[in-house]
């Protein structure tokens, strides 16, 4: 069985703006991410984390290099064979919750299981067991708009972990909540991702929180490099 859960080899990205030329995003940018392990990855603005999290989520397509999800090469795949991939492989957590007002907290995990093949029952004893280790079973039947930050946050996770996913992605996950809020919140996607044991990239602007991941990667000027490997992950509070 491959190690890694994601692949990224030589990835390039080019967007045209116009007059007088083109921006290079991601120039040769390569990858690992193994099955089990947490990677940070930290980025000045505009530097290009976002493209690189949409490629390897396959929201966006490289203009070269390769994309590999659980050792499955995704170059070249049909529009609707990287959609099956995306929803049964790949969560994704944004800054913003990105929650649908119009349902409760239950039923925005039930829905992508529904889109994914489960049945109703399936779906809802999933999302009642994930919205429990997180903490906020007993909001379930609340809409977003009567949710705290940090338990709208914490339903965004389950919903990304709805499908029983390989890798998860997150780009700022905690960056619209206050310090406190944000730690405990961190903590509690920790605990999630280590019980299930994925893999994870989560993009961050946050030193503190990147330390408590296995390792610190840096986009810039296109490339990713290794910064450090944090402590084992039995060593870490």
């Amino acid at each position: 069985m491959n190690d890694y859960a994601l692949e990224l080899a030589g990835i390039e990205k080019v967007y045209k703006r116009g007059l007088p030329g083109e921006v290079a995003v991601l120039r040769g940018a390569t990858l690992e991410v193994k099955r089990g392990e947490v990677v940070a990855l930290v980025a000045p603005s505009g530097a290009g984390k976002s493209t690189l999290l949409h490629i390897a989520g396959l929201l966006d397509t490289p203009d070269a290099g390769s994309v590999a999800l659980t050792g499955r090469n995704m170059v070249g795949l049909s529009d609707r064979d990287r959609t099956l991939a995306r929803r049964g492989d790949v969560g994704f957590i944004y800054q913003f919750h990105h929650l649908l007002p119009e349902f409760t907290a239950l039923e925005n995990v039930v829905i992508p299981q529904l889109a994914n093949g489960a049945s109703q029952h399936e779906a809802e004893a999933r999302a009642m067991a994930l919205l429990g280790r997180v903490g906020v079973a007993d909001r379930a039947s609340h809409r977003p708009a009567a949710l705290s930050g940090g338990e709208q946050q914490r339903v965004a996770f389950c919903r990304a972990l709805a499908n029983g996913p390989k890798l998860l992605l997150a780009d700022e996950p905690t960056g619209n909540l206050d310090p406190e809020t944000s730690d405990q919140v961190f903590s509690a996607l920790m605990a999630l991702v280590r019980e299930t044991g994925l893999a994870a990239l989560i993009a961050t602007h946050n030193l503190e929180l990147a330390a408590r991941m296995d390792r610190v990667v840096r986009l810039d000027q296109g490339r990713v490099s290794e910064i450090k490997a944090n402590a084992p992950k039995s060593a870490q509070v």
